[in-house]
């Protein structure tokens, strides 16, 4: 007991308690913001990822309407149902199955 009574009077044990305390609860980089910030660069480096995805699909596609009549022709029937005269264009989509 005199040994936990003599620790608590020390002023450099006092002093390194107070730094934590301040240091996990009251700073503005204290446990709760860094932790908001992880999350939050979580969440942009998923958004990050997606778009380059997308952005290397549509760049794929890009490179093949370019470069391809026959797939540009396809793109513009299946997107815009355009079509030439006397023709019919039928979309054929398949259903998802119910699980």
């Amino acid at each position: 007991m005199k040994r936990l009574i003599d620790l608590f009077k020390n002023k450099f044990f006092l002093v390194t308690v107070a730094f934590v305390v301040w240091m996990t609860f009251f700073d503005k980089n204290d446990l709760l913001s860094q932790y908001q910030y992880q999350q939050q660069v979580s969440k942009l480096e998923q958004e990050r990822d997606f778009y380059k995805t997308e952005t290397d699909k549509v760049s794929k596609d890009l490179d093949e309407l370019t470069s391809n009549p026959q797939q540009l022709e396809k793109f513009a029937r299946e997107k815009y149902l355009m079509r030439k005269d006397n023709e019919d264009v039928f979309v054929v989509v398949k259903e998802k199955v119910a699980e």
